[in-house]
């Protein structure tokens, strides 16, 4: 059964650092770009951060450059989103998300059910 379950998230002041683990099983890990995305109250849900497959390219929304890192560990079935610099408005439920267009067009998205983050003082 495809699972993908969201650690680490938690308060955290102004400044402050965290780091979040997605653990991957049940596809081919290493076959599926990966993808944090985050969404606050009244908000629609927004890319983060995204790595391709093999880890070889990174994405990252402006708001987030320079102080969000993502990296994955094929070996672990893992993906990380290390955030640093954290701000108030980083606040929102964080999601792992995994993706793979076959080479017949059929997509393929597994979501993770996510993980608070909350930046406050």
């Amino acid at each position: 059964q495809v699972q993908l379950v969201e650690s680490g998230g938690g308060l955290v002041q102004p400044g402050g650092s965290l780091r979040l683990s997605c653990a991957a099983s049940g596809f081919t890990f290493s076959s599926y770009a990966m993808s944090w995305y985050r969404q606050a109250p009244g908000k629609e849900r927004e890319l983060v951060a995204a790595i391709t497959s093999a880890g070889g390219s990174t994405n990252y929304a402006d708001s987030v450059k320079g102080r969000f890192t993502i990296s994955r560990d094929n070996a672990k079935n893992t993906v990380y989103l290390q955030m640093n610099s954290l701000k108030p408005e980083d606040t929102a439920v964080y999601y792992c998300n995994a993706a793979r267009r076959a080479l017949s067009r059929h997509e393929y998205n597994y979501w993770g059910q996510g993980t608070q983050v909350t930046v406050s003082s």
